[in-house]
This record gives C-alpha cells, structure tokens and sequence, in this order.
C-alpha cells in the first residue's frame, strides 16, 4: 500500500503544480500569441497603406501641371466666390446678358453628430463630410435662346454648378431700346462647392 501512495502524492503534486503555474502559464502564452496576431496583422495592413500612398503619389505626380489647374477648378479648396462670379459675368458676356442683384451665401454641409447613443438613419454615427456649399443667386436679362445658351454654358462650366432653380417674368420696365420685346428677366439660384481643408 505503501509503495501506491507515492505516486499517488507525486501524481497529486503534478496536478497542483500544473493547475497553479504552468495552466495561467499557458494561459499568458496563447494571449501573447494572439496579440502577436493582431500586431502582426496591423503590421501588414501598415504595409499595404504604405504602397497604396506610394501608388497614390506616384499617380498624383504623373497629373499634368494642366489638369491640375482643371481639378482645383473642379473642386477649389476655398470658396473661390468672386472667380466664380466673374467666371458667370463671363459666360453672360457673349448673350448680352448682364449679372444683377447677386447674393451670396456660403452653407455649412457639415453633419452635427448625433449624441452618443442616438441612432440616425441605421448609423450610428453620421460623418462629417469633407466640402462645403456654397449657395449663389443672381438676374439675367435677355431672349429665351440667349438664355438657353446661357444656361448649356453654365451646365458645361468645369466647377461644378448645381442650378437649384430659374425663376422667368416679363420685365415691362425694361428699355425696348436696350432689351428687345421678347427679353425676360431671368433669376438664377445656383449652388457649388469647395473642399474643407
């Protein structure tokens, strides 16, 4: 009987040794392990950042100093507001169109975050977006073919514009020297945009 308690003891001992130190032990390494994954892991994906912003920048820097120029024109980085007006004064030029009565107003397009907890439209977060609006309103005068033309250059403009709405009336004030009798009064409320910084 004797010669079965000792291994019954050393077996015990094993035991106790094994639940007290080498199971939380175990426990450590494979934690360790796992974060060494995810390290791992955000290693690489800071690798493909890396190559895709090198791809990037290599492509950036292939653009024409040209197309460029046409981009910021595209989307400026500020509003730009008195360009795009004489940019309009432009266009109207040819039609014998002149601006009148131009208003201005710049629009915050950016998204008040919901409190925390709120959920809008299934999102829980709605994220700021990246450009702002920029609201203009101003009055032509001039034939309804000179308006059309007008407003096809004013479509095919390189900033974008987004003619939100074209109020007509027939101005009987208007000198018939000047204006002939089929010339209305034509006022325009347009939007563009430009990058937030």
């Amino acid at each position: 009987m004797s010669r079965f308690i000792l291994p019954i003891i050393l077996i015990g001992i094993s035991i106790a040794i094994f639940f007290t130190f080498l199971d939380p032990l175990y426990s450590e390494i494979t934690e360790r392990r796992t974060e060494q994954g995810s390290y791992d892991e955000a290693l690489n994906n800071s690798k493909a950042l890396e190559n895709e912003r090198d791809k990037l920048t290599q492509k950036y820097n292939s653009i024409s100093s040209d197309n460029l120029d046409k981009l910021n024109k595209l989307l400026p980085e500020n509003v730009d507001n008195i360009r795009l007006i004489l940019e309009i004064e432009k266009m109207a030029l040819p039609y014998g169109m002149i601006l009148k009565d131009v208003r201005y107003n710049v629009v915050d397009t950016s998204i008040t975050p919901p409190p925390s907890g709120a959920i809008q439209g299934g999102y829980a977060g709605t994220p700021l977006r990246d450009y702002g609006g920029w609201d203009l309103e101003f009055s032509v005068a001039g034939s309804y073919d000179n308006f059309i033309n007008f407003t096809k250059d004013l479509e095919s403009n390189l900033r974008i514009v987004d003619i939100m709405s074209v109020e007509f009336s027939s101005d009987v004030s208007m000198d018939p020297l000047i204006f002939p009798r089929e010339s209305y009064q034509y006022k325009f409320k347009i939007k563009t945009y430009w990058l937030k910084n």
